[in-house]
């Protein structure tokens, strides 16, 4: 998977979950690392995803569609997939790059995601219904675009 498939993969993610545009860069960059550092790198990155998993299933969590959290959510497309070159130690143009590109993924992947959501409790199959067992589909597959994600990234620890 190249760098920018992997910045738009990133940003697709950041828009289902955006907790995603830290935790796959923190991942990265503690790959192959011991000691207290990357238990903190790794940490932090769990704790946020975690956090984010429970908060959207809580009936007052606003829609990813609105304003501020779409622009949040594309924000943090850039950021993540900006981190996730750095992460890679990629040269600071593949960097500039990622970031346009993680942010039209993490656009897409909020639409995407709202639009997944709502079919699953207007029309959807049965079992899909509540709101919260569509979520967990799309939480699937977030989390297994996330461990691909890291798994397919090209870092070199020093």
């Amino acid at each position: 998977m190249g760098s920018l498939t992997r910045s738009f993969a990133l940003g697709l993610a950041t828009g289902g979950r955006s907790s995603v545009s830290l935790t796959v860069p923190l991942a990265v960059a503690a790959r192959g690392r011991t000691g207290a550092g990357a238990v903190l790198l790794r940490s932090v990155g769990r704790l946020a995803a975690i956090g984010e998993l429970v908060a959207d299933k809580l009936p007052v969590t606003p829609s990813r569609l609105g304003r501020p959290m779409l622009d949040a959510r594309v924000l943090a497309g850039a950021l993540g997939a900006a981190g996730l070159a750095v992460a890679e130690r990629r040269p600071l143009r593949a960097v500039v790059v990622a970031a346009p590109v993680g942010a039209i993924g993490a656009f897409l992947g909020a639409h995407a995601g709202a639009a997944w959501r709502a079919w699953a409790a207007d029309g959807g199959p049965s079992w899909l219904r509540p709101d919260a067992r569509a979520a967990l589909v799309e939480d699937s597959l977030v989390v297994g675009s996330a461990a691909v994600l890291v798994r397919s990234a090209h870092t070199k620890v020093a």
